[in-house]
This record gives structure tokens, C-alpha cells and sequence, in this order.
């Protein structure tokens, strides 16, 4: 017998088991009622039909709905030939992160005719330091290889495990042998608490129908979903092509293939778990892209639901990347903002020397049908790009946005404008009188840029306050701060002068 090795296996669900083995080392029981009989939740063990087992190869039917909160539920349909009264039943298959206190499980045929009595999760994986330590107790076959005469030999040993406490102690006729003896071991079974795959081993009641189309649904760890975005500016700032991309993320430690997908985009509220297992890095990218929208969107409850209108496979330790949106000649609008800062009365570094602040450059747009988008925007990374005078396409920045819904704005903060300066200076402080005080600011702006702009600047102001005089229109966007746009011609210098009175 051939004994795979899943050490990489074992070592990624360690974690994950250390907190459930108090769920998944014990038996859940499920009491069963069917007309007016109720079932114990403890069965006999005698009177068993056969174990019963269940792969991939009776699967029919594969749904899985991935949410951004690192958890998936999904739901196995597949059809099984079951003998009638009470079995067991090894479904093999699942997702190695499976949760087993979400596992439900039902007959879509029969409902009533077939029932789960308990159910155990078996996650003891079978490899070779496992098998071996079973087989304490036992009589194993040592084979090792030895020289004889230029020739290779090999010789079979028999010998009793007595210890398997950091490394082997074995028994040999008389003699008491320590160490790894052997190049190899031979076993003559498996021991039947070992599993090659995690199982879900389930006492079941069958008063049906041989023939059952069966669902087990489970939530399980470790699949992920994310977007990204790629926004493609035009040389003129204008218009924009928008580019959003799903990439579905799994470590759940099993391949789902012709699989339906959905996806859930919104804040999942969830009990946290204490322990846990740590995701690992994704080693293989797959894409895939079309040119028509794939992804079908709707409400769900407070969340959004995307829909891939076609099935796909999503491998173990795989990264999969597909389309979820395409967008072009998107309008976009390039803002300059400076915001000020709430300390402008005083310089100790150097008094009487104005402030600089940086210039941020921000690219606006709307999400709205007109626009070639307008479907709800799940949070993600958007990714700025614009050609150069050449034509050649560089990054020019990023940032991430929350989910935003249709006809919202979005705006990308790209980074800090090089050409523009701006600089702040305190020229008046006046105490009117015990509870009145009035400030006047200057900020001067100077842009280096061979177009004209624009600048948003947003002034935080204190207390109750008026506006005496100022040099450009403001508008008071809220309590305690109140914006201006000025204007800057190309190589050229603006300067923004206002007077406040304010009372605390």
C-alpha cells in the first residue's frame, strides 16, 4: 500500500484543529424525529448495514458563496445509493477548514425519510510519522538495505514498536534498539481511526428510498474574496477607463471544481473564535477575462450578492482573478486640496516663516449607469494608470474604497502634487474683548504647472465663527470649517487673505 505524504498538509491545519478539537474530537449528536418516533441520539452499534462512502465522483452539484470576511458556505449536492435503516456514512471530499458545527445536511428527495443520528469530523490525517506512532504496541516489518560482497541487499526484520516518544524504540528478539532503524516500514493495515482526507463520518436513519439526491452544507475557512480596480486616465484628465476585477483567494485545503460562485460584498457581523488558521501565501495566479459583464448583481438582505454566470474551478492554493466590471470614457475630474491644520497661530520652528502644506491631487468620478458603471462598487484597491507623451502607460498612484453604492462619488487619492506649493501664514491675532478673538490667515499658492488649476482649500476654523473678508468666495461646509477654491494660473501665484471673528 502506497502512503501518501501530507506533513504540508498537517502543519497548515494545526491551528485550525487545536481550536475544534473540542467540537470535532467528540461526537454531535442530532436527535431525529420522524412522525411520532424520536430516535436516540446514540445509536447501537450492532445491526449496522455496511459504511457507506461518498467522493467527488457522486457529486452533481457544487455552490459556493465566498464572503469578504474570510468564510465560505458551501453546498454539495450528490446522488447516493443507500441501503434502508441505520448506517454510516464516511462523506468524503469536504473543504479541510470545514466548521463542523455548521454542517447540515438533508435529503432533497425524502426529507423526512432520512436523518442524521451523529455525525464525527475526522481530520486525522494519515502520513508516515502518524501511522507509525499507531503502531505502538504492535509488530512492524523493518526493511533496510545492506552490502554484501558489491552487491546491494535487503533484508525484512520483524519488530515491536514500544515507543514512539521523539523517535522510535524498538523491540528485536531480546535486544532493546533505539533510532530510525529502517529505510522504510511495512504496515499490514491502515488503522481505521486514519483518514486520508479530512471525512465527515455520519450515523444516518434511512426509512426511504434506496436512491437519494442528498446536500451537505457547511461553512468553512480560509476562502476569501477581494476587488481591485484599475483606472486608466486619459492625457487630458478628462475621462477615464474603469477596469474592476474579483480575486478569489483559497486555503481551505480542497479543490472546488464546476463550481457555481457567488460572492457577498458587505460588513458580515461574526462571533469571533478564539484560535484559528493562519492563511498562507496564494502561489499560482489564474485569469480570466471577457468582455461582457460575468457577474450578475442583486440585493441581499444589507449586502450585495454578485452572481458569475457561468461555473469555474477554483484549485487549492489558487488565486483566481476575474472580470467583474469594464467601464470606458468614464468622465473623471483632477482636484487639488489643501487642508489646513488647526496650529497655524504659532511657528516655533521658525517664527514668522510661513507653513508649507502638501498638495493633494485627487481623481473624482460617479457611479452612475450613464457612466458605463453604476452597479454597486465592492471595497477594494483602485489602481491608477496614464500614458505618457509617448503613449506608454505608468502608474501614477492608489488607494482603497469602501463599498459604494451606485450613483455615489468616489474619489482616488492618487498621492501629492510635485509643481504646486502652497504655504500657510498667521499675519493678525486680535483679542477683542474677554470671550471675541479675530485671526487672519494668508495662504499663498503657487503652481509651476504649464496649465492652469484649481485649488480646494479647506480651513479648519474654531468657535463661533464670521467670516469678515476674504479675497475668494468660500462656502462653510461645515460647523468648524469653511472651503475656498483659488484659482492659479499656469506659473503663476494666487493668495488667499481672509478674516475671522470667533467667540468661545
Amino acid at each position: 500500500m502506497r502512503i501518501p505524504g501530507n506533513q504540508s498538509r498537517a502543519r497548515l491545519l494545526g491551528a485550525f484543529y487545536a481550536a475544534v478539537a473540542l467540537v470535532a474530537g467528540t461526537a454531535i449528536f442530532y436527535p431525529v424525529v420522524r412522525g411520532n418516533k424520536v430516535y436516540a441520539a446514540q445509536e447501537k452499534e450492532a445491526g449496522h448495514a455496511a459504511d457507506q462512502s461518498t467522493s467527488l465522483n457522486d457529486q452533481t452539484d457544487l455552490n459556493v458563496t465566498v464572503y469578504n470576511s474570510n468564510i465560505a458556505l458551501v453546498r454539495d449536492v450528490r446522488n447516493l445509493m443507500l441501503p434502508a435503516g441505520t448506517f454510516r456514512l464516511k462523506f468524503m471530499d469536504i473543504a479541510a477548514t470545514v466548521n463542523p458545527a455548521t454542517v447540515h445536511f438533508r435529503s432533497l428527495m425524502d426529507p423526512d425519510k432520512l436523518g442524521v443520528i451523529e455525525q464525527n469530523y475526522e481530520y486525522d490525517l494519515l502520513e508516515p510519522a502518524k501511522l507509525l506512532h499507531k503502531y505502538v504496541g504492535k509488530e512492524v516489518t523493518l526493511v533496510r538495505s545492506y552490502q554484501e560482497s558489491g552487491t546491494t541487499k535487503r533484508e525484512e526484520i520483524k519488530a515491536t514498536l514500544l515507543s514512539d516518544n521523539n523517535g522510535p524504540v524498538w523491540k528485536m528478539g531480546n535486544d532493546i534498539v533505539t533510532g530510525m532503524y529502517a529505510e522504510s516500514y511495512r504496515f499490514p493495515e491502515v488503522p481505521a481511526n486514519l483518514y486520508d482526507r479530512p471525512t465527515l463520518l455520519m450515523s444516518l436513519e434511512n426509512s426511504g428510498p434506496r436512491k437519494q439526491q442528498i446536500e451537505a452544507s457547511y461553512l468553512a475557512n480560509n476562502l476569501s474574496w477581494n476587488s481591485d480596480y484599475v483606472l486608466t486616465v486619459a492625457r487630458d484628465d478628462k475621462n477615464a477607463d474603469l477596469d474592476g476585477w474579483v480575486t478569489v483567494i483559497n486555503n481551505s485545503g480542497t479543490a472546488f471544481r464546476n463550481a457555481h460562485l457567488q460572492l457577498v460584498a458587505g460588513e458580515l457581523n461574526r462571533v469571533i473564535q478564539s484560535g484559528g488558521l493562519r492563511a498562507d501565501m496564494a502561489r499560482e495566479m489564474v485569469a480570466s477575462k471577457a468582455a461582457a459583464p460575468q457577474f450578475q448583481q442583486e440585493a441581499f438582505s444589507e449586502y450585495h450578492l454578485y452572481t458569475l454566470g457561468r461555473k469555474t474551478s477554483v484549485e487549492d492554493k489558487e488565486t483566481k482573478q476575474i472580470s467583474l466590471l469594464q467601464g470606458s470614457g468614464v468622465p473623471v475630474e483632477k482636484i487639488f486640496v489643501v487642508n489646513g491644520q488647526s496650529y497655524y497661530y504659532r511657528n516655533q520652528q521658525a517664527p514668522g516663516a510661513p507653513l508649507k502644506d502638501p498638495v493633494l491631487v485627487y481623481y473624482k468620478f460617479k457611479n452612475e449607469e450613464k457612466n458605463g458603471l453604476g452597479i454597486p462598487l465592492p471595497a477594494g484597491n483602485v489602481r491608477v494608470y496614464q500614458k505618457d507623451s509617448k503613449g506608454g502607460i505608468l502608474f501614477a498612484g492608489e488607494d482603497r474604497i469602501d463599498h459604494t453604492p451606485k450613483d455615489e462619488q468616489v474619489s482616488i487619492h492618487i498621492g501629492n502634487a510635485f509643481d504646486v506649493v502652497a504655504e500657510h501664514k498667521q499675519i493678525d491675532y486680535k483679542h477683542v474683548d474677554t470671550h471675541t478673538w479675530e485671526f487672519e490667515y494668508e495662504v499663498t499658492l503657487r503652481n509651476h504647472k504649464d496649465a492652469p488649476i484649481v485649488v480646494q482649500v479647506n480651513e479648519p476654523i474654531g468657535g463661533d465663527w464670521e467670516m469678515l473678508s476674504s479675497t475668494y468666495k468660500y462656502t462653510k461646509t461645515a460647523a468648524f470649517a469653511a472651503q475656498f477654491n483659488v484659482p492659479v494660473a499656469k506659473d503663476g501665484t494666487s493668495v488667499l487673505k481672509y478674516r475671522v471673528r470667533a467667540r468661545w
